[in-house]
């Protein structure tokens, strides 16, 4: 055995090679009985599995992890790094699975470093505990099972990083808080205001998570993936489906910058006030191959609450709880595509918007007063099922519209289309349906 190099099978072992400056140590095995431990900078380490009773393994700088398995209690982490290094140099993640979180954060000293993972998956993790939350649009989030989050306030300070293929949770097991979480600095109204995260790329596999918020919290939110303010991201793909299970869970949210966001495989919510897809921030394409379905109250498709995005695409959105409306659009929009159908069953319900629970009706398409649609193609139904609701809202405008199936009001004394005094919206060609209600209102 070299000093550079050592194969570990006890915690002893584990702790003589770290003291004697091994470089590269192999685990074979499963070790149990060891501290936290911390890799000095530029050591690798692979293979085996290591069982923590708190803490697990603390990176430094330039370490490399692989064809690992690391376990440490749920509300415990996994894998940590040490902030009081000034540079994380390149840290590799490489076919990793932990039982606990994986976190790694820029603060105290630490300003910069690349973070390079590949195929890792946390089982379970919870973080309900931890005390740094970003803070935005009246509400707190919660941390992921998989945190990168840059949080000093000096715009000087920057991260980069490429994600490949992080999955979190499962159906029988979600982690307890956000899934996959990646950010930078911002402010108390969640606006990018310090240290950077730039991502090339971010692509997930599957994840469930269920942020384990209370019934009828207004101020708490979490999301199967989270782009938080500070964060930048050339291209993320939802490779895997994603879903949701909790109150206030976000299935897909964005606080930051993305270029192109594209989801190919079921967007799902089954918690009150979850929303399939959530825009704060700005977003160049947005494209959903899969079907996006919420079933709990208040559980809305899509919002397009705050920041910009050019062009949306879905394949299908369907609700199916009280106050959960389908697509609602508060801001100006380029184009919103929609192959399939948009479809809501329920009635008038409580659902959180922006900190505050407010009643809300289960409207298939609502464009606020300030949102706007540029170009509006659907190719199916726009269809509601529930009592006293209406199926198209519209207070802002849509200057170009197509909607191939019609809309579709069933319910009692639903009403298929409303438009506002400052409302705009050419409906010639689009059948309109209202079984027990109006087919057009124009106040």
């Amino acid at each position: 055995m070299s000093k550079g190099s050592a194969t570990v099978t006890t915690a002893a072992e584990l702790a003589s090679a770290l003291a004697d400056g091994a470089r590269e140590i192999e685990v074979q095995g499963e070790i149990t009985g060891s501290p936290m431990i911390t890799l000095p900078p530029g050591t690798t380490m692979r293979g085996g599995s290591l069982h923590f009773s708190a803490k697990g393994v603390r990176l430094t700088s330039d370490n490399t992890l692989e064809d690992v398995t690391i376990v440490v209690p749920d509300q415990e982490t996994a894998i940590l790094n040490d902030t009081s290094v000034e540079d994380l140099g390149t840290v590799t993640l490489r076919r990793v699975t932990t039982r606990g979180q994986i976190a790694i954060l820029a603060e105290d000293r630490l300003r910069a470093g690349h973070v390079q993972a590949e195929d890792v998956r946390v089982l379970a993790a919870d973080v309900r505990g931890r005390y740094h939350r970003p803070h935005g649009f009246g509400v707190d989030a919660l941390q992921g099972a998989f945190t990168l989050w840059n949080r000093q306030p000096d715009p000087a300070a920057r991260l980069t990083a490429e994600l490949l293929d992080i999955s979190a949770g499962t159906a029988e097991e979600p982690v307890r808080g956000s899934g996959v979480f990646v950010g930078g600095h911002g402010d108390w109204n969640g606006k990018a205001d310090g240290g950077t995260l730039t991502m090339i790329q971010l692509r997930t596999g599957e994840i469930h998570s269920d942020g384990g918020i209370p019934e009828g919290t207004p101020d708490l939110i979490s999301g199967g993936v989270f782009v938080i303010s500070g964060a930048t991201v050339e291209e993320l793909v939802s490779a895997g489906p994603v879903t949701t299970y909790g109150q206030n869970d976000m299935v897909l949210d964005n606080w930051g910058t993305v270029g192109t966001w594209a989801a190919t495989a079921a967007v799902t919510s089954h918690g009150p006030s979850g929303i399939g897809f959530v825009n704060f921030g700005d977003i160049d394409t947005l494209d959903v191959q899969a079907p996006i379905v919420t079933t709990g109250k208040g559980a809305r498709g899509f919002n397009l609450y705050d920041g910009s995005l050019r062009d949306a695409r879905f394949e299908s959105i369907a609700t199916t709880g009280d106050g959960s409306m389908g697509i609602q659009i508060s801001k100006p929009l380029g184009s919103l595509t929609v192959t399939g159908d948009v479809t809501t069953t329920g009635g008038e319900g409580l659902s959180l918007v922006k900190g505050v629970q407010i009643t809300l009706q289960a409207v298939a398409l609502s464009v606020k007063q300030g949102g706007s649609v540029d170009s509006l193609q659907i190719g199916g139904r726009l269809a509601t099922a529930g009592s006293n609701v209406t199926t198209l809202e519209v207070e802002g405008q849509v200057n170009h519209c197509s909607i191939a199936g019609g809309v579709v009001a069933t319910g009692e004394g639903s009403d298929a289309a409303h438009v506002a005094s400052g409302g705009r919206i050419d409906l010639d060609g689009v059948q309109l349906t209202a079984e027990h209600g109006e087919t057009l209102l124009r106040s």
